[in-house]
């Protein structure tokens, strides 16, 4: 090789390196602002709408989550309540979202139940959500007054059927867990004539009981539980699969006779479909941790809740398979849809 030709190949092999370098410098930072994008999420806080109003079951527990989430993750979490058509429209509102895992939603059993109880709602279940986390379940409670003298759910049963223009039952609105097992319990008792008096709340419902304006309540735990504590009412049953540790005298209702009815107050997480993998798998991982410690077991327990932590392709099955046991409920049981 002559020394013009050596010095040829060293120019070129300079150039091809250079072109490297520039290429390598152009390319790693793209590169590496996307592994960072992926990296820090969330970057800036993440809404958890509760597609009802403050103060309800649903709305303790996201505001239980966000706080905890907050604290062990130290990233911003913040609670959005949005009410209104029977929690259609705070459903409809993280459905239409951008899927970027910056809008999720806290549901409960309505999110199957509505799909069948309305004519129309303004989102489909199952193509613009996707699973992401279970979080805790609350079971219903079948409650009397003390002084009745049915001690358990068949004997009010015998009472009702006996004089059935004396006995009532509250619940609260129309497509809650506790207004399908008043509905279901009438479904399995044949007792078209006990009529279903609806509130547009659990305390409500909980209130005409304690007055004396129905003879029992298909409710919520939370607000009962001090009373049913106190003696001023009787549980008869629970809707969970297992005795509530803080009732342990009450029976499931599976204990009380009645196989198949195991329906209770479930919240999960959801998010928009689309929302990037990386999103859902960084909020199912921290939430399952978050749902791991003592403190929050504990929280969740006093406000009525057990935890029951499972993973985003569990939670996201359970939602899809109720809705067709909800459509068997209310088709049996008459409901009228809205």
């Amino acid at each position: 090789m002559t020394k013009f030709d050596a010095d040829s190949w060293l120019t070129r092999r300079r150039i091809i390196k250079g072109v490297g370098t520039v290429a390598a410098g152009v390319a790693a930072p793209a590169f590496l602002r996307i592994r960072s994008a992926y990296a820090a999420y969330p970057d800036r806080a993440v809404k958890i709408v509760v597609a009802n109003t403050p103060g309800g079951p649903s709305d303790l527990v996201g505001r239980m989550l966000a706080a905890a989430l907050q604290q062990a993750t130290g990233k911003t979490f913040v609670i959005e309540n949005i009410g209104g058509a029977g929690g259609n429209i705070g459903m409809a509102n993280v459905a239409r979202s951008e899927p970027d895992g910056y809008t999720i939603l806290l549901a409960t059993n309505v999110f199957s139940v509505n799909p069948v109880l309305y004519n129309k709602v303004p989102y489909d279940p199952l193509k613009d959500f996707v699973g992401i986390c279970e979080l805790a379940t609350s079971p219903s409670t079948f409650a009397v007054k003390s002084e009745l003298p049915a001690k358990t759910l068949k004997e009010f049963v015998a009472l009702a059927r006996a004089n059935p223009e004396k006995y009532n039952m509250s619940s609260p609105p129309i497509g809650t867990a506790s207004f399908l097992c008043a509905e279901l319990l009438k479904l399995r008792e044949n007792l078209p004539k006990l009529e279903t008096i609806v509130f547009k709340g659990g305390g409500d419902a909980l209130q005409a009981l304690l007055s004396g304006t129905v003879q029992m309540s298909s409710g919520s735990l939370p607000p009962a539980a001090a009373h049913i504590n106190a003696g001023t009412l009787r549980c008869l049953a629970v809707t969970g699969e297992s005795r509530w540790p803080g009732l342990p005298n009450v029976p499931t209702m599976a204990e009380a006779g009645y196989s198949d009815f195991v329906l209770a107050v479930d919240t999960v997480l959801l998010g928009p479909a689309k929302t990037p993998p990386e999103a859902i798998k960084w909020l199912e991982t921290e939430t399952l941790k978050i749902l791991g410690e003592p403190s929050i077991k504990e929280k969740l327990f006093n406000a009525g809740f057990q935890v029951v932590p499972k993973g985003a392709d569990a939670a996201w099955a359970r939602v899809t398979k109720e809705i067709d046991r909800f459509r068997v409920i209310i088709n049996q049981a008459g409901i009228a849809k809205l």
